[in-house]
């Protein structure tokens, strides 16, 4: 194998798990390091230079950077990122002032963007600050999209909503809402240099069964029945009702029906608990408060008495797997009513641009989704861009945010005549965390405590309204001990062969056995013949240049490594160091900012 290419950034980006898999590629290990020293202003800010909404997804986040998480090569819990993002956000200090504002005098372009979601109300904090009149069109009478409209009160209070919100629109941004867009061509002939669509995923799926149409007026589609809560439109449910879907927006249907008067609530899965969608948290949330999760029932049909829903008719299921967990074969098996007063579909939900009208250039494919390109965020119309669920269907929050900065950057070089798919490189930085003989500028030893458990409101208590928030956040003792528990995944471990002498000391000490000094060759072969074979092909291997006295190469698995410093402790010749890394993923202001740098030195 050739040697490594350290001075890649995606390579020492790949190996920090947690950022690498969070969408907006947060960096996770160096706000931890900021709550564990007390300094949760600045973690606050580090958090919200990427993902822009750290209160809210502190408490809303799909998480996708857990189950990447280090500590899970160790023991079963990932570091709760999540619920630490949370403490960030709930003990900062003020920060309106560390804020970027607009410039006082405009750069005399105009954006429009279409929904005050995740997404848009994202280009709108990058664009603002570059001198952009933003206006933000919103249909609802109030800000935020599927956050305000579809996630409950009892998981986001509106509060911090407001909050984080709050934050953009005082950059200066124009917010019209209860201005429904209903011709995209009429808005483009406003004259607005470009346009962003975050119009989100509006349209729920349909069940469309025998008795449907007879039982309507107690069917509810999930997320339009969430949105007609959350406006106060509907303040009741019947005290028997049964969700049809197992996806988040299915938890938090349930969830709100037993705020709302239910006292039997049943989510209906046609498949087993494995091929749920809804995030493990979600259903066992859902499950503390008594909803019944019931498996392998496929709906068959409403049963209507007297004009009125009182059931639904389920097909039992039985499925086989193989062994990688697919279904080979599926049968029925039996049927079964089961009685109910109100039913709500969550079975997923659609794009719907009934507005866009099909002769402005923009194209969209079979299933009448616009053709988006993935990197640049643009339409098949040059100044529409598209980003969150409209872009690429439903996604979650934190995608949303990562379209919202990338179509950030496109429309800024649209804006100023440039190329909108040429964007800065990222770059990385290494900075030695040494500090002393033996002493490192992070806590590099190994705590061996289990992950901390979320505090709840007690079940008596949180069912009186649909405000009272149910996690409480993590409380000092909790916060303590669970920063303790990151890796710091961003200090490297790098290693300079020059100064190797091949002594083993660092194989001796290696707690997983990442490291070998062997021959190099082909990395099939080299994979296993380390000290403890390579199997996971999605995480690489790090091979140094041939080793001075016998020309061998020092290999290390990426994938066991723990970045725990005792290689670099125990070296004499100091071949190995630990390093902060920092990867620099450039934003709009960024680009702009470089841009400027080449004018003054033209």
């Amino acid at each position: 194998m050739k040697p490594t290419d350290t001075a890649d950034p995606d390579y020492f980006h790949k190996v920090i798990d947690c950022q690498h898999a969070c969408p907006a590629h947060t960096p996770v290990p160096e706000y931890i390091r900021l709550i564990a020293q007390g300094r949760f202003t600045d973690a606050y800010m580090v958090n919200r230079r990427s993902n822009v909404f750290p209160g809210i997804l502190g408490r809303v986040c799909d998480r996708p950077c857990e189950p990447a998480c280090r500590r899970t090569r160790v023991e079963d819990e990932p570091v709760a990122i999540c619920r630490l993002k949370r403490v960030a956000a709930d003990h900062k200090d003020e920060v309106a002032d560390l804020l970027p504002r607009a410039p006082i005098a405009k750069n005399g372009k105009k954006i429009a963007l279409i929904g005050a979601g995740p997404a848009s109300l994202t280009v709108a904090n990058d664009l603002a600050p570059l001198g952009y009149d933003c206006t933000v069109f919103e249909a609802l009478e109030k800000p935020g999209g599927l956050m305000i409209s579809n996630i409950p009160s009892f998981r986001l209070p509106e509060r911090v909503l407001d909050e984080e919100i709050g934050y953009i629109l005082d950059m200066g941004v124009t917010l019209k809402t209860g201005h429904r867009i209903n011709s995209l061509n009429d808005l483009l002939s406003e004259g607005y240099d470009a346009v962003f669509v975050g119009s989100g995923a509006p349209k729920g799926k349909e069940l469309n069964l025998p008795g449907r149409q007879e039982a309507d007026a107690n069917i509810h589609i999930g997320i339009s029945w969430l949105e007609s809560v959350a406006f106060d439109h509907v303040k009741s449910i019947g005290k028997r009702v049964l969700i049809i879907g197992v996806g988040n927006t299915a938890m938090d249907c349930c969830r709100t029906s037993l705020r709302l008067g239910a006292d039997d609530v049943k989510v209906m899965a046609r498949k087993p608990r494995e091929f749920f969608k809804a995030s493990p948290w979600e259903l066992e949330d859902a499950e503390e408060e008594n909803v019944e999760i019931v498996v392998n029932h496929s709906p068959k049909a409403f049963v209507v008495e007297n004009g009125k829903l009182v059931g639904m008719t389920f097909e039992l299921m039985e499925y086989d797997t193989d062994a990688r967990g697919r279904i080979t074969d599926t049968r029925i098996v039996g049927e079964k009513t089961i009685p109910c007063d109100d039913v709500i579909l969550a079975i997923g939900q659609e794009n719907a641009f009934p507005w866009i009208e099909r002769d402005l250039g923009i194209e969209f494919d079979k299933w009448e989704v616009p053709v988006v390109d993935e990197t640049t965020f643009e339409s098949t119309r040059p100044g529409v861009f598209f980003g969150g669920d409209s872009a690429f269907g439903p996604k979650n929050i934190i995608w949303a945010v990562e379209h919202g900065h990338q179509a950030a950057i496109s429309i800024d070089k649209h804006c100023q005549g440039l190329d909108v798919s040429e964007r800065l490189p990222r770059g990385l930085n290494l900075e030695t965390a040494k500090m002393g003989h033996n002493e490192w500028a992070y806590s590099n030893g190994y705590d061996p405590s289990q992950r901390r458990q979320m505090t709840h409101v007690e079940l008596a208590k949180r069912f009186k309204d649909l405000d009272t928030e149910v996690e409480l956040g993590f409380d000092p003792q909790q916060t303590a001990v669970e920063v303790e528990r990151c890796l710091n995944c961003d200090v490297q471990t790098v290693f300079t062969a020059s100064a190797c002498t091949e002594c083993d000391a660092c194989i001796d000490i290696c707690p997983v056995n990442c490291l070998t000094i062997t021959v190099n060759g082909e990395e099939a072969d080299l994979r296993q013949r380390l000290s403890a074979p390579a199997d996971n092909l999605d995480q690489a291997l790090y091979v140094s240049e041939d080793l001075p006295n016998t020309g061998r190469v020092m290999v290390k698995d990426e994938d066991l490594c723990l970045h725990c410093g005792l290689c670099a402790e125990r070296c004499p010749t100091a071949a190995w160091d630990m390093a902060l890394s920092e990867i620099f993923l450039p934003h709009a202001d960024d680009e702009a900012a470089e841009r400027a740098r080449r004018r003054a030195a033209e």
